[in-house]
Protein backbone atom coordinates (compact mmCIF):
# COMPACT_ATOMS: atom_id res chain seq x y z
CA UNK A 1 0.00 0.00 0.00
CA UNK A 2 1.59 3.18 -1.08
CA UNK A 3 1.76 5.76 1.73
CA UNK A 4 2.08 9.67 1.48
CA UNK A 5 4.76 11.71 3.01
CA UNK A 6 3.27 15.54 2.88
CA UNK A 7 6.62 18.10 3.83
CA UNK A 8 6.60 22.05 4.31
CA UNK A 9 10.03 22.59 3.14
CA UNK A 10 12.30 26.16 3.90
CA UNK A 11 12.78 26.28 -0.07
CA UNK A 12 13.54 25.77 -3.53
CA UNK A 13 16.85 24.14 -2.31
CA UNK A 14 14.37 21.34 0.07
CA UNK A 15 12.33 21.12 -2.45
CA UNK A 16 14.85 19.64 -4.95
CA UNK A 17 16.59 17.61 -2.28
CA UNK A 18 12.90 15.88 -1.51
CA UNK A 19 12.36 15.55 -5.08
CA UNK A 20 15.88 14.52 -6.54
CA UNK A 21 17.65 13.49 -3.62
CA UNK A 22 15.05 11.99 -1.06
CA UNK A 23 12.38 10.43 -3.17
CA UNK A 24 15.06 8.17 -5.01
CA UNK A 25 16.52 6.52 -2.69
CA UNK A 26 12.40 5.63 -1.41
CA UNK A 27 11.89 4.34 -4.92
CA UNK A 28 10.20 1.06 -4.92
CA UNK A 29 9.24 1.12 -1.02
CA UNK A 30 5.79 2.48 -1.96
CA UNK A 31 6.46 5.81 0.35
CA UNK A 32 5.74 9.00 -1.77
CA UNK A 33 6.93 12.71 -0.49
CA UNK A 34 5.38 15.67 -1.67
CA UNK A 35 7.19 18.91 -0.55
CA UNK A 36 5.28 22.37 -0.44
CA UNK A 37 7.47 25.26 -0.36
CA UNK A 38 6.36 27.47 2.65
CA UNK A 39 4.69 30.84 1.78
CA UNK A 40 6.28 33.40 3.20
CA UNK A 41 4.33 36.69 2.04
CA UNK A 42 0.56 36.88 -0.13
CA UNK A 43 -0.25 39.34 -2.36
CA UNK A 44 -3.91 39.83 -2.87
CA UNK A 45 -4.80 39.22 -6.71
CA UNK A 46 -1.16 38.42 -6.83
CA UNK A 47 1.41 35.22 -6.98
CA UNK A 48 2.61 34.32 -3.62
CA UNK A 49 6.39 34.84 -2.73
CA UNK A 50 7.78 31.68 -1.23
CA UNK A 51 10.72 30.82 0.63
CA UNK A 52 12.64 31.16 3.90
CA UNK A 53 11.07 31.55 7.60
CA UNK A 54 9.83 34.67 8.36
CA UNK A 55 7.54 34.33 11.73
CA UNK A 56 5.25 31.63 13.65
CA UNK A 57 1.78 32.82 12.35
CA UNK A 58 2.63 31.73 8.95
CA UNK A 59 3.88 28.68 9.26
CA UNK A 60 0.80 27.87 11.27
CA UNK A 61 -1.44 28.70 8.27
CA UNK A 62 0.49 26.64 6.25
CA UNK A 63 1.05 23.88 8.88
CA UNK A 64 -2.69 23.99 9.11
CA UNK A 65 -3.54 24.19 4.92
CA UNK A 66 -1.46 20.93 4.86
CA UNK A 67 -3.34 19.23 8.55
CA UNK A 68 -6.48 19.83 7.03
CA UNK A 69 -5.79 18.36 3.44
CA UNK A 70 -3.29 15.48 4.70
CA UNK A 71 -6.24 12.58 4.54
CA UNK A 72 -4.24 9.61 5.40
CA UNK A 73 -0.97 11.22 4.73
CA UNK A 74 1.87 12.04 7.26
CA UNK A 75 2.70 15.88 7.63
CA UNK A 76 6.10 16.90 8.27
CA UNK A 77 8.67 19.68 8.15
CA UNK A 78 12.03 20.74 6.99
CA UNK A 79 13.15 23.82 8.13
CA UNK A 80 17.10 24.95 9.23
CA UNK A 81 17.56 24.98 13.32
CA UNK A 82 19.98 28.15 12.25
CA UNK A 83 18.14 31.32 12.35
CA UNK A 84 14.28 30.20 13.51
CA UNK A 85 12.40 33.31 14.65
CA UNK A 86 11.93 33.48 18.48
CA UNK A 87 8.29 33.59 18.16
CA UNK A 88 8.39 29.46 17.20
CA UNK A 89 6.87 27.34 20.34
CA UNK A 90 9.92 25.93 21.97
CA UNK A 91 12.71 29.09 21.49
CA UNK A 92 12.53 30.49 24.74
CA UNK A 93 12.58 27.47 26.68
CA UNK A 94 15.40 25.73 25.25
CA UNK A 95 17.38 23.73 27.65
CA UNK A 96 20.77 24.71 28.79
CA UNK A 97 21.42 20.81 27.12
CA UNK A 98 23.25 19.66 23.49
CA UNK A 99 22.12 20.89 20.50
CA UNK A 100 20.29 17.93 20.19
CA UNK A 101 17.98 17.96 22.70
CA UNK A 102 17.61 21.79 22.19
CA UNK A 103 15.95 21.20 18.98
CA UNK A 104 14.15 18.60 19.91
CA UNK A 105 12.82 20.74 22.38
CA UNK A 106 11.69 22.64 19.97
CA UNK A 107 10.43 20.16 17.59
CA UNK A 108 8.18 19.01 20.76
CA UNK A 109 7.00 21.83 21.21
CA UNK A 110 5.57 22.97 18.04
CA UNK A 111 3.98 19.52 18.15
CA UNK A 112 2.55 20.47 20.90
CA UNK A 113 1.27 23.89 19.59
CA UNK A 114 -1.09 21.90 17.42
CA UNK A 115 -2.19 19.24 19.58
CA UNK A 116 0.28 16.83 18.78
CA UNK A 117 -1.45 15.16 15.85
CA UNK A 118 -0.58 11.42 15.04
CA UNK A 119 -0.27 12.31 11.69
CA UNK A 120 2.60 15.62 12.07
CA UNK A 121 5.95 15.30 13.07
CA UNK A 122 7.93 18.26 13.22
CA UNK A 123 11.40 18.02 11.42
CA UNK A 124 13.97 21.06 11.85
CA UNK A 125 17.67 20.47 9.92
CA UNK A 126 20.25 20.60 13.19
CA UNK A 127 21.73 22.98 12.97
CA UNK A 128 20.80 23.85 9.06
CA UNK A 129 20.22 22.19 5.41
CA UNK A 130 24.26 22.84 4.87
CA UNK A 131 25.43 21.22 7.83
CA UNK A 132 24.30 17.49 5.42
CA UNK A 133 27.18 18.90 2.96
CA UNK A 134 29.44 18.08 5.40
CA UNK A 135 28.70 14.66 5.33
CA UNK A 136 31.70 14.06 2.59
CA UNK A 137 34.95 15.82 2.86
CA UNK A 138 35.62 15.44 -0.71
CA UNK A 139 32.10 15.76 -2.72
CA UNK A 140 31.36 19.89 -1.96
CA UNK A 141 34.92 20.76 -3.42
CA UNK A 142 34.92 18.68 -6.37
CA UNK A 143 31.53 20.12 -7.25
CA UNK A 144 33.17 23.58 -6.21
CA UNK A 145 36.05 22.29 -8.74
CA UNK A 146 38.10 23.45 -6.12
CA UNK A 147 40.02 19.97 -4.76
CA UNK A 148 42.98 22.01 -3.60
CA UNK A 149 40.67 22.76 -0.70
CA UNK A 150 39.69 19.73 0.61
CA UNK A 151 42.04 19.19 3.24
CA UNK A 152 40.30 22.71 4.68
CA UNK A 153 37.43 21.58 4.39
CA UNK A 154 37.70 18.27 5.97
CA UNK A 155 39.41 20.10 9.04
CA UNK A 156 35.92 21.64 9.27
CA UNK A 157 34.55 18.40 9.88
CA UNK A 158 37.07 16.94 11.98
CA UNK A 159 36.72 19.56 14.47
CA UNK A 160 32.82 18.58 15.59
CA UNK A 161 31.89 14.59 16.15
CA UNK A 162 29.42 14.97 13.47
CA UNK A 163 28.25 17.73 10.61
CA UNK A 164 24.84 18.43 12.63
CA UNK A 165 27.03 20.07 15.30
CA UNK A 166 28.70 22.32 13.41
CA UNK A 167 27.29 24.92 15.59
CA UNK A 168 24.59 27.94 15.09
CA UNK A 169 26.93 30.71 15.67
CA UNK A 170 26.74 34.27 12.41
CA UNK A 171 30.00 33.59 11.26
CA UNK A 172 30.55 30.00 12.19
CA UNK A 173 26.63 28.21 11.29
CA UNK A 174 27.21 25.50 8.42
CA UNK A 175 26.20 27.94 5.44
CA UNK A 176 28.65 30.94 6.68
CA UNK A 177 31.50 27.92 7.06
CA UNK A 178 31.03 27.25 3.22
CA UNK A 179 30.92 30.68 1.88
CA UNK A 180 33.68 31.39 3.45
CA UNK A 181 35.80 28.86 2.06
CA UNK A 182 33.85 28.43 -1.02
CA UNK A 183 32.60 32.26 -2.23
CA UNK A 184 31.00 30.81 -5.74
CA UNK A 185 28.61 28.28 -3.60
CA UNK A 186 24.93 28.89 -4.16
CA UNK A 187 22.40 27.02 -1.49
CA UNK A 188 19.99 26.34 -4.62
CA UNK A 189 22.64 24.79 -7.68
CA UNK A 190 25.24 23.22 -5.60
CA UNK A 191 23.19 22.39 -2.58
CA UNK A 192 21.05 19.39 -4.39
CA UNK A 193 23.83 18.34 -6.64
CA UNK A 194 26.17 17.99 -3.47
CA UNK A 195 23.72 16.25 -1.78
CA UNK A 196 22.61 13.83 -4.15
CA UNK A 197 26.71 13.11 -5.23
CA UNK A 198 26.71 12.13 -1.24
CA UNK A 199 23.42 10.23 -1.29
CA UNK A 200 21.14 9.63 1.69
CA UNK A 201 22.60 6.50 3.17
CA UNK A 202 26.06 8.42 3.84
CA UNK A 203 24.22 11.59 4.97
CA UNK A 204 22.13 8.84 7.46
CA UNK A 205 25.50 7.34 9.00
CA UNK A 206 26.73 10.68 9.26
CA UNK A 207 24.13 13.15 10.82
CA UNK A 208 21.85 11.51 13.72
CA UNK A 209 19.23 13.75 13.90
CA UNK A 210 18.60 13.13 10.29
CA UNK A 211 18.45 9.39 10.10
CA UNK A 212 16.20 9.77 13.54
CA UNK A 213 13.51 11.81 11.36
CA UNK A 214 13.71 9.45 8.31
CA UNK A 215 13.45 6.46 10.72
CA UNK A 216 10.12 8.15 12.19
CA UNK A 217 8.58 8.60 8.47
CA UNK A 218 9.44 4.97 7.58
CA UNK A 219 7.70 3.69 10.45
CA UNK A 220 4.68 5.27 10.01
CA UNK A 221 4.27 5.01 6.39
CA UNK A 222 4.72 0.83 7.43
CA UNK A 223 2.61 0.72 10.32
CA UNK A 224 -0.90 -1.18 9.45
CA UNK A 225 -2.63 1.45 11.24
CA UNK A 226 -0.77 4.29 9.14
Amino acid sequence: MNKRILLLVEGHTEERFVKDVLQPDYEGRGIYFYPTILVTKRVKDGPNFKGGVTNFAKFKNDVHRLLNSAGDALVTTMLDYYALPNDFPGMSTRPNASALKRVKHIEDAIAGHFGSPSNFLPFLALHEFEAWLFSSPSELPKVMTEKEKESEFAAIIKEFPSPEEINEGPESAPSKRIKSLFPAYRKTLHGPLVTHRIGVQQIRQSCRHFDDWLMKLESYATSPDA
